[in-house]
């Protein structure tokens, strides 16, 4: 039988500290018997190239936003 989750004041905290500036990416959360055991966060950043570059050839040269 399932036991209801355990989110206690310290556990919203940790999960808002670890959400705030996530642009791209994700949060794990890791329960065992009804309580969070882990965090993981995984981002992911995102490069597009830059066109000034790109149109005299260099194709090598890239902004990140």
């Amino acid at each position: 039988m399932s036991k209801p989750l355990e989110i206690d004041e310290v556990w919203l905290k940790r999960i808002i500290a670890n959400l705030e500036g996530l642009e791209y990416g994700s949060l794990n959360i890791t329960v065992h018997e009804g309580k969070i055991m882990q965090i993981e966060r995984t981002e992911r950043r995102r490069f597009e190239p830059d066109s000034a570059n790109n149109a005299s050839g260099n194709t090598r040269s890239y902004r990140r936003n």
